[in-house]
């Protein structure tokens, strides 16, 4: 028998959360969907929803990268999303040693 969840569609926030998490190692890992704020902008289409986020991610992967090479970093782990409907993200990407804690 299949378990109960296996039919379970994950948000993208959810596999977006799930992607980053597991491949950066984040100690603080923040996703804000802030899709109503772009309804009806060009590009968005009417009745789409989870295609703008704003990213807060700490991790050590971080250490050493540029600002520009930790962008990339997130936007490669997120291709799929953003081949299927993910319209853009806001990020701040740190390590550790940045956070002042």
């Amino acid at each position: 028998m299949a378990s109960r969840g296996a039919n379970v569609v994950l948000s993208r926030a959810n596999r977006m959360r799930q992607t980053l998490q597991s491949a950066l190692e984040a100690s603080v890992l923040e996703l804000e969907d802030v899709s109503y704020q772009h309804a009806g902008h060009a590009g968005v289409e009417k009745g789409a929803n989870e295609t703008h986020f704003n990213v807060k991610i700490v991790s050590p992967k971080f250490e050493g990268q540029s600002l520009v090479k930790r962008h990339r970093m997130v936007y490669d782990l997120l291709s799929d999303e953003l081949k299927s409907g993910l319209h853009a993200l806001s990020i701040v990407a740190k390590a550790p040693k940045e956070t002042g804690s």
